[in-house]
């Protein structure tokens, strides 16, 4: 493989090999974490790292980017899409080139994971934290990672979390949910999202009624979900609260008692809510300036025929997986191919990977990764698939717990990601993963040009040129600020 080997333009070295000199693993995390600011910073990564938080072009931002190289978009693309990659999995990308693996990313259909066991648990009434595990083993094991990427992808946006559901077998089911929906149509999304009964629960539409109408969940779809604030009334949704009332949580297969001996529900099988005909609304509504009968396909309908629909997922689309501050024109043509297509979700994501701005210079390491692209790509890396419990525990301190977003608005992106104390997990984070892989860490002499194509700080080219073996420079690579970025 050829891999360009550059670096900012003011401290331009070439990627270093193995050197063995003085510095070990220990003395790279003391000087990561020796500033009063508690950063893992200045001798670790040449300066605060607060500065990977910065819109990132191959001026103003400094990485002279490589992407003229077909290796270097094949290697961009698998870190946005596939969290991360092993030697071999780039190896085959590499081979198949940019294209192909655009076309091979987005038509390969998901690969379910495997049955999760607790989910029968009366009542959904299992840890979290097993559930979190089953699915970072997912993502490290899946021949499809880029439908994992999708799923959290989906899973932030459509956000509901386990605190409030409170019947983690909704949570499971949602999981499944969201994967199987990911590269579908919007159309059908909408009522797949709408139905689902943890959303039912997490937006208490499952309590609306047509002569008690919940406005919870009709809010959402609109302002967060579908159009944004600015592009509906508040008569809009009160009108709409009516026309979705009447939808109720599924019927379980079975009762059975917890320890204890409250009767909880248990689920065998993975159920949609129901429609109550007598919950329902009867009469005419006025919603998005039309009157008359309407259902709940008929809400999706309406909203799909507005522009702002269009413009916001495409906005949502080009945020996470090209730029954090896409133009007005970039948008307005992903909104056109995705009206077009009539919001075919296969056709956005290949216009977006196709699209001249995703290999653009000045996006180039443009985008941070979140805590999981992080961790499951270091863990990727390393070639360890046994590190899904120390992601699992490590997420709430890098800001990132799965299954529990902060708030409706879900997890924040890009810059959001970076505070002192969430620099520090991510350094911490490199530590424990590189306790856990002892004794079974690849070699890491091409380690910087297949993880960071080879463009580095002079300062991480430094400290990497000193690593004393291969533990010190898989560290320095994984809690470098290049590797943050994507």
């Amino acid at each position: 493989m050829n891999h360009v080997s550059v670096a900012p333009a003011q401290d331009q070295v070439e990627a270093p090999r193995a050197v063995r000199r003085g510095i070990t693993r220990r003395q790279a995390l003391a000087a990561a974490v020796a500033t009063g600011l508690g950063v893992g910073a200045i001798r670790l990564i040449g300066g605060s790292m607060q500065r990977i938080a910065s819109p990132r072009t191959a001026s103003a931002g400094g990485w002279i980017s490589p992407l003229n190289s077909e290796g270097a978009r094949v290697m961009q693309l698998l870190r946005r899409t596939s969290f991360g990659y092993t030697a071999s999995q780039l190896e085959a990308a590499l081979s198949d080139g940019f294209a192909k693996t655009v076309d091979r990313l987005v038509e390969t259909r998901p690969v379910e994971p495997p049955a999760f066991a607790a989910a029968a648990s009366p009542g959904g009434r299992f840890a979290i934290p097993q559930l979190q595990q089953w699915w970072i083993d997912h993502m490290l094991s899946t021949p499809t990672p880029f439908a994992e990427r999708m799923t959290l992808f989906w899973h932030g946006h459509f956000t509901s979390d386990y605190r409030k559901v409170a019947d983690n077998t909704f949570v499971y089911w949602q999981n499944l949910t969201w994967r199987r929906m990911a590269m579908t149509n919007l159309r059908s999304m909408l009522m797949e999202v709408t139905t689902d009964p943890a959303m039912l629960r997490y937006l208490d539409l499952a309590t609306s009624t047509g002569a008690n109408p919940n406005e919870n969940y009709s809010r959402e779809l609109m302002e967060l979900f579908t159009m944004g604030a600015g592009n509906y009334t508040e008569d809009d949704v009160r009108e709409s609260a009516k026309a979705l009332a009447g939808w109720t949580l599924p019927q379980p297969d079975s009762f059975g008692l917890d320890q204890g001996n409250r009767r909880l529900p248990i689920y065998t099988t993975q159920k949609s809510g129901v429609f109550n005909q007598r919950r329902a609304y009867r009469g005419s509504v006025t919603y998005l300036g039309k009157t008359g009968s309407l259902d709940t396909q008929g809400v999706i309908d309406r909203i799909l025929a507005q522009p702002a629909t269009a413009n916001l997922f495409a906005a949502r689309v080009a945020q996470h997986f090209v730029t954090g501050q896409p133009t007005t024109s970039f948008v307005a043509g992903l909104a056109e191919t995705f009206r077009r297509s009539k919001y075919d979700v296969k056709t956005l994501m290949h216009a977006v990977f196709t699209s001249a701005e995703f290999v653009a210079d000045a996006n180039y390491r443009g985008l941070v990764k979140s805590p999981t692209e992080f961790m499951v790509g270091a863990a990727r890396a390393l070639g360890n698939a046994s590190l899904a419990k120390v992601i699992a525990a490590s997420g709430s301190g890098m800001g990132q717990t799965l299954f529990d977003p902060p708030d409706v608005n879900g997890w924040p992106n890009n810059e959001s990601w970076m505070s002192s104390n969430t620099v520090v997990e991510r350094v911490n984070f490199a530590t424990a993963a590189m306790t856990q892989s002892n004794g079974s860490l690849p070699s890491a002499s091409d380690a910087v040009h297949i993880h960071l194509d080879g463009v580095l700080s002079s300062q991480t080219a430094d400290l990497l040129n000193q690593a004393a073996d291969d533990r010190a420079r898989w560290f320095i690579t994984l809690a470098s600020p290049e590797f943050q970025l994507k």
